[in-house]
């Protein structure tokens, strides 16, 4: 399938023009998240801090660090592994998953919970940023441009094609 629009002025009064695929996707999308989960993050540890002091705020703090750095690795993985082998990403990202769930568990039983740590402002700091970084990554898919088809050869002929 081929498009005949060809790149025009910004978008505005009159046309508008071929827009092309997204550049550094992962990291696009890793910045995003991590700015909006920061910031519902920053917004749980007000009434962490309100209803039990530093250590809730410390405490839901560190269950969002937990998570966005769990999230962080898979985005750098996608980062690295789908600039050169595209359709080896799908089975890199299953691979980190197990590595980091496994990782994951064994230094939580290793370390065991700090003494200070709230669990439930644990919990809900995790929570949010889940909920935060879900949404910012689906709304950073959605506009994404991905190009799907190869761009057509002048030499294949078609409405631009040389004589």
């Amino acid at each position: 399938m081929t498009s005949n629009a060809e790149p025009g002025r910004t978008p505005g009064r009159g046309r508008v023009g071929v827009s092309g695929p997204t550049t550094s996707l992962w990291l696009r999308l890793l910045a995003l998240s991590s700015v909006t989960a920061a910031a519902a993050l920053a917004v749980t540890a007000v009434p962490a801090w309100i209803f039990n002091g530093g250590f809730g705020a410390l405490s839901s703090t560190f269950g969002g660090a937990l998570v966005m750095a769990f999230f962080a690795i898979s985005l750098l993985v996608g980062h690295f592994v789908g600039r050169n082998n595209p359709s080896g990403a799908i089975g890199m990202f299953v691979a980190t998953y197990f590595i980091k769930v496994v990782g994951f568990a064994v230094v939580l039983f290793v370390l065991g919970a700090p003494e200070w740590l709230h669990a439930r402002w644990f919990l809900i700091g995790a929570v949010v940023t889940v909920v935060a970084w879900q949404a910012a990554e689906i709304i950073g898919f959605s506009k994404a441009r991905l190009q799907i088809y190869n761009d057509p050869d002048s030499t294949e002929g078609g409405p631009h094609a040389g004589p």
